[in-house]
């Protein structure tokens, strides 16, 4: 092989290789290119889902501006719920603690709940009217407040309701069943060993004892006296001397009004414009959880979708 042929070898490899190195240098461009349009077409889809699901602000609400400061009661009051004493208080001690507040609502849609996860909340909201008075808090009331939701409720400056919701149900009560005579014709014997003769107290399987039914009417009584003092310390004189407001029924919110159990018609926008005068509304409420609320959104936002489409029957 003479010089010229292993020239002419060696520069054919040399133009190859090249050729093969920006062939490399271009995919890795292209790849890189790749990735950054696909990041931005995320992000892109991100914020437009974040926009939809109503998780970014429309940019009215600035961290000089005094607003109105917004805690939702809703459901059950119970230890382990959303509406719990220690999320419902946290909440409320937020509000109260940002210089910005100007006026709480407190906007409550529960048939009640235990009476002492409403004492507890009833207690604190008493305490943070205290410790920040020029800072006033409302209740608002959507569908319902019966129970312990009026237990809270009448710890408010005001409440506010809508005329057709419902509130009241002052009393107590402490249901079951008794199976007894299931038990009998199934051929079924109760074996109950206590130590103490009321620890199988309204045992649901044995026959309601006199001295028990007694007793426990007696709590619930005692319970009664103690709602219905939190309830005339909370209205004071508004309150009609109407021997039924602590019966246990309910009322409209038109007639709740006339008895003094609330105030005035008005809704949470309402009492931010024309009452607290700070239309700005800043949400305070207890937290679901983002798996939960990304569920609750987004099924709402496609229930809004297929409804404009007229998928969906109302």
């Amino acid at each position: 092989m003479n010089d010229p042929e292993i020239k002419n070898e060696s520069w054919e490899r040399n133009v190859l290789e090249n050729l093969a190195s920006a062939s490399l240098r271009e995919q890795r461009r292209a790849r890189g290119w790749g990735i950054f349009f696909k990041s931005l077409t995320f992000l892109y889809l991100f914020i437009l889902l974040f926009v939809a699901l109503g998780w970014v602000g429309d940019g009215k609400v600035r961290l000089n501006d005094k607003h109105t400061a917004l805690v939702d009661l809703r459901g059950i009051i119970m230890a382990d719920s959303v509406s719990s004493a220690d999320k419902i208080n946290a909440s409320l001690q937020s509000a109260f603690q940002d210089k910005n507040t100007k006026g709480v609502i407190l906007r409550i849609n529960s048939p009640g709940g235990s009476p002492v996860q409403s004492g507890y909340i009833n207690d604190e909201i008493r305490r943070l009217r205290a410790k920040y008075p020029e800072i006033p808090l409302y209740a608002v009331i959507s569908d319902i407040c019966a129970s312990g939701g009026y237990y809270v409720a009448a710890a408010a400056d005001k409440i506010f309701v809508d005329k057709a919701s419902l509130v009241g149900s002052i009393g107590v009560l402490m249901d079951g069943f008794g199976f007894t005579g299931t038990l009998e014709k199934l051929g079924v014997e109760r074996r109950l060993l206590t130590a103490g003769e009321n620890k199988g107290f309204l045992d649901p399987f044995t026959p309601l004892d006199p001295a028990q039914k007694a007793h426990a009417s007696t709590l619930l009584r005692e319970i009664h006296e103690q709602f219905i003092r939190v309830v005339q310390e909370g209205r004071g004189d508004r309150l009609k001397d109407a021997p039924e407001i602590f019966s246990g029924i309910v009322w409209t919110g038109q007639r709740s009004i006339d008895l003094g159990l609330a105030d005035e018609i008005g809704s949470a926008e309402y009492v931010a414009r024309e009452v607290i005068k700070a239309e700005a509304v800043v949400d305070f409420s207890p937290s679901e959880g983002l798996a939960d609320l990304f569920t609750k959104r987004f099924g709402q936002v496609i229930a809004n979708v297929l409804a404009d489409s007229g998928w969906l029957i109302r």
